[in-house]
């Protein structure tokens, strides 16, 4: 057994508790399809294609954090930040059926584990985090940045901690609870790091080009100033871009430029 691989292969969590997490990962799809549906509009159902092509190319590519031990982009909390935690879900979720079934990337019978752990309990932890920081930080494209990092590498290593209580319920392997659990912590910590590089710097590009595009952006930033204080203000020229095509009836994400 990999005691580090994120995917988890066939037979490693038994019969009994790999059925209970697929109808758990299947129940948790079903709330995401009526969430997402809601959200979806002609901006971003395209962003989300492209957002899970983007996470199935980087996926395909492994790096290596020890000897022994590789790691690739999950993605929830890039798909949260871009495209809200229902259709991120979905959008990860998509990306490791297609892993499954075309490249033998993680056990068939494991599949709800997989989308427990990096499509539903991931994205969920990355998006819980990014709504707290960014209501908590200053306006500031930085704490844009900052936050897409850190929550990347939180997401990562609460999803790694998924199978560790997987594991516990349902094991097969005579591998050590706590072997398991620190193994699992540690190289994730420094997975979660590469993908928080990946994240901040897709997001932050995202964000000083089209912050219309930015899910986060619009729905978690409270709006600033009022419409009659903004028109009395001085010009926001240091401000990203302003959404040209933002939902109607929602402010206009803006996130300062000065640092």
């Amino acid at each position: 057994m990999d005691a580090v691989a994120m995917h988890i292969a066939n037979g490693i969590v038994n019969g009994p508790v790999s059925a209970a997490f697929a109808a758990l990962a299947a129940a948790a799809l079903t709330v995401c399809v009526a969430r997402g549906r809601a959200d979806l509009d002609d901006r971003l159902a395209p962003l989300a294609g492209l957002v899970a092509a983007f996470i199935f190319a980087v996926q395909m590519l492994n790096f290596q954090v020890l000897p022994g031990v590789s790691g690739h982009l999950l993605g929830g909390t890039l798909a949260a930040i871009l495209v809200g935690p229902w259709v991120g879900a979905l959008c990860v979720s998509t990306v490791l059926i297609i892993q499954c079934l075309l490249f033998a990337d993680g056990g068939l019978t494991a599949l709800g584990l997989n989308i427990t752990n990096m499509a539903v309990v991931g994205t969920a932890a990355g998006y819980l985090l990014v709504a707290a920081l960014l209501r908590l930080l200053p306006r500031k494209r930085y704490a844009l940045t900052l936050t897409a990092f850190v929550a990347s590498v939180v997401s990562v290593v609460v999803a790694s901690q998924g199978f560790v209580f997987e594991y516990w319920l349902g094991g097969t392997t005579e591998l050590s609870l706590s072997t398991i659990a620190g193994s699992m912590a540690g190289a994730h910590v420094l997975i979660g790091v590469g993908e928080g590089l990946i994240t901040a710097t897709t997001v932050a590009t995202v964000a000083a080009v089209r912050p219309d595009l930015v899910y986060a952006l619009r729905r978690l930033r409270a709006p600033a100033r009022t419409a009659a204080a903004a028109a009395s203000a001085q010009p926001a020229t240091s401000e990203l871009p302003a959404a040209t095509s933002a939902t109607a009836g929602a402010p206009e994400p803006t996130v300062d430029g000065a640092a």
